[in-house]
């Protein structure tokens, strides 16, 4: 970038640069193929339906997956039927995993600034969101079910609610407050890398990123970040000021 460019023409050059950065980087994480197709399901040649697939879409996000929590669920069910006189229990343990999404799409430039004294631009950006926990059932560690007589449709009823309830049990810890720090502060990490390559592949040399997400600005003006000092020490100080 040339010398001569100062003030508000540089400041915008260089907000422009990384707003084209998140902007290609949205555009890249939503490009996608959409595709369905829906296949008769034939018998083999013992008359058995064949396994394969029924449906499929492929469709592109504008979401930077920035972390994943994984781990080992346990979930209980139990089951009453025969007017109470058949009681079943089932106690079952299965991996899961949670990803932690920033959606990069609405970004834009009212959400960077860049200071100058200090080489340093500040992102405003939206909050780390989790997805949906992916229970594996297929893998499922343990499956321990008890009962006088178990009938299958009790054990179908079973199946169904120690399902809803890993699910649930996962999405409770994956959004918990110590979950959601954690993985705001990969976010961070990962959107910093994602803006500081551009800009110092356009000869700013060393420049630091200082990512916010709104649970650190809790409604203040972005001007109370005081980016004289790195972005680890800002965190600090604000997780302190918490409490935390």
């Amino acid at each position: 970038m040339a010398d001569g460019v100062k003030g508000g023409g540089f400041t915008r050059a260089l907000v422009a640069i990384a707003a084209l950065a998140v902007i290609a980087t949205a555009a890249w994480l939503s490009w996608g193929r959409f595709a369905e197709t829906r296949l008769q399901t034939l018998p083999d040649e013992g008359g058995a339906p064949v396994t394969q697939i029924v449906s499929a879409k492929l469709v592109g996000t504008g979401k930077l997956k920035v972390a994943e929590l994984s781990g080992t669920v346990q979930a209980t069910a139990s089951d009453i039927r025969g007017f109470g006189w058949l009681r079943s229990d089932q106690v079952v343990k299965m991996p899961y995993s949670v990803g932690y999404f920033v959606d990069l799409s609405g970004l834009g430039d009212d959400d960077l600034q860049w200071n100058a004294a200090t080489k340093t631009l500040i992102v405003d950006a939206p909050d780390v969101a989790s997805e949906p926990p992916n229970t594996d059932e297929g893998r499922r560690t343990m499956v321990e079910t008890t009962g006088l007589f178990v009938t299958r449709e009790a054990g179908e009823a079973l199946s169904r609610q120690a399902s809803a309830r890993a699910t649930q049990v996962a999405a409770r810890e994956a959004n918990s407050p110590e979950r959601m720090a954690q993985a705001r502060e990969l976010g961070r990490r990962a959107l910093a890398r994602l803006l500081a390559q551009p800009l110092a592949a356009a000869g700013l040399g060393d420049v630091r990123v200082v990512v916010t997400f709104p649970p650190d600005r809790n409604g203040q003006p972005r001007e109370r970040w005081d980016v004289s000092r790195s972005p680890e020490q800002v965190m600090k100080d604000i997780e302190a000021r918490n409490g935390n």
